[in-house]
C-alpha cells in the first residue's frame, strides 16, 4: 500500500478516505457458518475486549479497522500477522490481546467475525 500511495498527496489521501468511509458495509458470506465454529469464535469475543476497541459490533471506528463480513482469510492473516510482530500497530496492543490465544482459536475467531449476520452488525 505504501507504494501504491507514495505519489498522493495529502489532499488525495483525504479524499479517497471520504470515499472508502462513504462504503457500504461488506455482506455476510454467501456460505452459511459452520455452527460449532461461529459459537466457538463468539464465546472468543466474550472473553477477550475485542469489542472495546472495534466497537460491539465490530464495525469498526476510527483507525480500528471494521472487523465484521471481513474475509476470513484476511482476517486470520491479520491476527496471526499481529500475533507474531510481523504486522506493527496499535502500539503492540494487538499482539498483547492475541498472544494466548491458540491457532485453532484465530481461526474460529476469523470464521466467527467473516460470518456475522446482518442483524449483529
Amino acid at each position: 500500500m505504501t507504494a501504491a500511495a507514495k505519489g498522493l498527496t495529502n489532499d488525495d489521501l483525504r479524499a479517497f478516505a471520504d470515499y472508502i468511509s462513504k462504503l457500504p458495509p461488506p455482506d455476510p458470506p454467501a456460505d452459511p457458518a459452520d455452527p460449532e465454529r461461529f459459537a466457538r469464535g463468539q464465546a472468543l469475543t466474550r472473553r477477550h475486549p475485542c469489542g472495546v476497541c472495534h466497537n460491539p459490533d465490530f464495525s469498526g471506528r476510527e483507525q480500528m479497522p471494521r472487523l465484521a463480513n471481513q474475509r476470513e482469510d484476511h482476517l486470520l492473516k491479520a491476527m496471526r500477522e499481529y500475533k507474531t510482530g510481523a504486522r506493527i500497530g496499535y502500539a503492540g496492543a494487538m499482539a498483547v490481546e492475541l498472544r494466548d490465544l491458540t491457532e485453532a482459536d484465530l481461526e474460529d475467531l476469523a470464521h466467527f467475525l467473516a460470518h456475522l449476520p446482518r442483524a449483529a452488525r
